[in-house]
């Protein structure tokens, strides 16, 4: 089972999907979804806070995706991938809220439930490379 921290990051990932792959409004697609989460007002506010601090930072976050995984521009990307890899990084990066083993841990889990068969491999080398770069 899933505790409620780890279903607000699925629903912020999910937002980050939906504003990253169409034209709707983030405030929009957060209140849709939120709705439908039934989450506590904390962990609401906790979605609300990820999605911003992602898209506030998200040109920061994507050089550092390109830094660690230059083979691949992060255009190209499967778009779950690149927002495992925005919402992590702007965790390891921009909080303190935990610490970034379970952010790492966190993403790994959100790659294994959400992206492709080696989604969760690929997402753990990129975080474990930004965490080194973090504990500078």
């Amino acid at each position: 089972m899933t505790g409620p921290r780890r279903k607000a990051r699925a629903i912020a990932l999910q937002a980050l999907y939906e504003v990253d792959t169409t034209r709707h409004e983030v405030d929009g697609v957060l209140r849709r979804l939120l709705t439908e989460g039934n989450l506590s007002e904390d962990n609401n506010a906790f979605v609300r806070h990820l999605v911003s601090q992602v898209l506030q930072h998200r040109g920061e976050i994507d050089r550092n995706i390109q830094q660690f995984a230059p083979a691949w521009p992060v255009e190209q990307l499967l778009v779950i991938d690149r927002n495992i890899l925005r919402l992590a990084i702007s965790e390891i990066l921009f909080d303190n809220i935990v610490t970034v083993k379970i952010a790492i841990n966190e993403a790994v889990e959100l790659a294994k439930k959400f992206g492709g068969e080696s989604s969760s491999k690929f997402v753990n080398g990129v975080l474990g490379s930004v965490s080194a770069l973090a504990k500078r």
